[in-house]
């Protein structure tokens, strides 16, 4: 059992240690928070062990009553890896840390491509982060654009990808983020982060990406058109994402017509917080005019990040090649939208 110690717990990191809990090949060592505010209260009522990432903090835990099985440093000597969920820029300093342990660890798609020996998305390249000593695993947006240019680029080759990304200005959570009424484009240069981002994945991609931020909170969504190397019809497109696990076509019929609905999808589904591990897909947005393909999808900015994490995890270790951590993450943690299931 691979023992798994996960730094920060909050949007993602609680994610991340309730998606390791359910593997059956990882155990939770604990996680590490700053302070004991009410997620510090959210990991010791599931019994996941708490540690005092900053140590000189550890006395607040114990004045709140949520005792502390150590600081961070050993949670990292106890763990066989690490998954370093701290806010952008964080995990950077921290990498020192991890390697004073020589314990390998994952970091997010917030921190530089440098931090890490390979960036990573399970669909993109896993092989390329078998057996490194770390792993970034790029941003939601970056990990929603990997998913669908693989398929098309091994399938059919893609020429060239434009994609336009309208942003949420913050998670539900984050009540200082913004604009709060405004339409930003973010950045006003061209392009955007995203697209240099997707070619740390896939460096053969030639990519542009627009970039803009809006006063929401549920979900990026993303316009994308990619000018495949070869003529195909929308329904060999909508075929080639049917098999794809990690992407949900949003059937015609379905009256979910935004992130609103979408989110109550999730939640009708049962699933926890109303994430959506997955793309979102409007099918009838798939559309081929000659070589040009289009489509819309909605990233669940939350969650989508967080089966690539499990992955990482493994593709470290070594403990599997892609299809079967693929596998394995998704039938332990329910990832598979069948709208008609």
């Amino acid at each position: 059992m691979t023992q798994v110690g996960v730094n920060g717990y909050g949007t993602i990191g609680k994610r991340v240690a309730d998606a390791v809990v359910a593997q059956p090949d990882m155990e939770l060592v604990g996680v590490a928070k700053t302070r004991p505010n009410f997620e510090a209260e959210t990991a010791a009522r599931k019994g996941y062990p708490l540690y005092a990432a900053v140590p000189d903090r550890a006395d607040r835990f114990e004045e709140e009553g949520l005792a502390l099985a150590g600081t961070v440093d050993d949670l990292v000597a106890a763990s066989d890896v690490v998954v370093d969920c701290t806010p952008s820029g964080i995990g950077a300093e921290n990498r020192a840390l991890y390697a004073d342990h020589d314990t390998p660890a994952v970091f997010q798609g917030g921190e530089d491509a440098d931090v890490a020996d390979v960036s990573f998305n399970a669909r993109g390249n896993y092989a390329e982060a078998v057996g490194a000593d770390s792993a970034r695993v790029v941003s939601c947006n970056t990990t929603g654009l990997s998913r669908i240019l693989t398929p098309l680029d091994e399938t059919y080759g893609v020429e060239k990808a434009r994609v336009t990304l309208v942003r949420r200005g913050g998670d539900p959570g984050q009540t200082g983020r913004g604009p709060i009424d405004d339409i930003l484009p973010d950045p006003v240069t061209i392009p955007s982060h995203h697209g240099p981002d997707v070619n740390t994945i896939l460096p053969d991609v030639d990519i542009d990406t627009l970039g803009m931020k809006v006063p929401a909170t549920l979900m990026h969504t993303h316009s994308v058109n990619v000018t495949l190397e070869e003529a195909v019809d929308a329904a060999d497109v909508i075929d080639l994402f049917e098999d794809e696990r990690r992407l949900f076509l949003v059937p015609p019929g379905a009256d979910i017509d935004g992130a609103g609905k979408l989110k109550e999808f999730a939640d009708d589904a049962g699933r926890p917080r109303g994430d959506l591990w997955e793309n979102c897909i409007w099918e009838e947005s798939i559309t081929v005019e000659g070589r040009d393909c289009y489509l819309f999808q909605a990233i669940h900015q939350e969650s989508d990040v967080v089966p690539e994490n499990v992955d990482a995890v493994r593709a470290l270790r070594g403990d599997a090649d892609a299809e079967a951590s693929m596998t394995t993450t998704e039938e332990s943690m329910g990832i598979g939208l069948d709208y008609r299931g």
